[in-house]
């Protein structure tokens, strides 16, 4: 669907995360005021003040009557403002400047701001899914085991960006012990002895690490990924699966597709949602929500 000259300018509403990927982000408003077309569009500016408040100022936007909400930010920051938009008819799209920008390197938006922005101005609009863990909502990806821990780790972390979450993977990687999980997969149950299961909306964490290189967006199912304990000197072969896009020929991986999950062995589950970390203390049930948001992509 491709944006059509209207007498009526569409309002978007920018939504900036100031502290994502460790980054200023002051050269994006200039950016933006250069390049965004305001022949076809108004717009204004929001920046973040806490967790969570992308969401209320998503929420803002619908009330307001705001056609288009961008997110100026990374896998967190879209998760946050995508919750309030899933079954609207609201346009959401991304200028990635996140640590890992797993979403939009999944579908090619480019990470270049001016690039990002001329993406916006022509609008072109595709229907994906979105996944709900009981009362929350991801696009990109959640996981327990390993990566959840990181998360948690990170989550309490002084420093953000790429190098303090690598730093932390090097730290805990070897001392890191698998765990059994029990899963009832599409009313089947099933018990994982696993070092991590990401249930994976798109392809990748970010950076190019690729858990689910089979996913596809639209497809109306979850891939649940799942990477066997294996000697940890083999870590360098999974990742170099991961990188190529080839980690489903690993021997310790193994990948079902389904609609629905559950996890019926907490409490204190941690876990990770698009990057951030939940724990919890209940079941938790995971459904996919077929072609539940509009985004805008290249």
């Amino acid at each position: 669907m491709n944006q059509e000259h209207s007498e009526t300018k569409r309002k978007i509403r920018f939504i900036i995360n100031p502290i994502s990927g460790g980054k200023k982000k002051d050269k994006i408003v200039k950016e933006i005021s250069k390049i965004i077309d305001q022949n076809l569009y108004s717009y204004d500016i929001k920046y973040t003040q806490y967790r969570y408040h992308a969401t209320e100022l998503a929420q803002d936007a619908l009330i307001k009557g705001f056609q288009i909400v961008i997110a100026v930010g990374g896998d967190g920051t879209i998760n946050e403002i995508t919750k309030a938009l899933i079954y609207s008819d609201v346009l959401f799209g991304i200028i990635p400047v996140g640590s890992g920008n797993g979403l939009a390197r999944f579908l090619k938006i480019p990470l270049k701001i001016n690039k990002a922005i001329n993406t916006i101005n022509k609008c072109n609009v595709f229907r994906m899914d979105s996944v709900q863990i009981n009362d929350h909502f991801f696009v990109n990806m959640a996981g327990i085991g390993f990566d959840a821990h990181i998360s948690y780790l990170f989550s309490k972390y002084g420093k953000r960006g790429f190098k303090s979450y690598v730093r932390l993977i090097f730290k805990e990687f070897f001392k890191y012990k698998d765990k059994t999980y029990q899963l009832i997969i599409d009313n089947q149950a099933i018990d994982i002895n696993a070092f991590l299961i990401s249930f994976a909306n798109s392809s990748q964490f970010g950076n190019n690490a690729h858990i689910a290189p089979l996913a596809e967006i639209n497809d109306g199912l979850i891939d649940i990924c799942i990477l066997k304990k294996f000697a940890k000197w083999k870590a360098i072969f999974i990742l170099l699966f991961m990188y190529s896009k080839k980690l489903n020929r690993s021997k310790y991986y193994s990948l079902i597709k389904a609609k629905e999950v559950e996890i019926t062995n907490p409490p204190n589950l941690k876990m990770h949602i698009d990057g951030d970390s939940i724990e919890f203390n209940s079941i938790v049930r995971i459904k996919i929500n077929p072609e539940s948001l509009n985004i805008i992509v290249p």
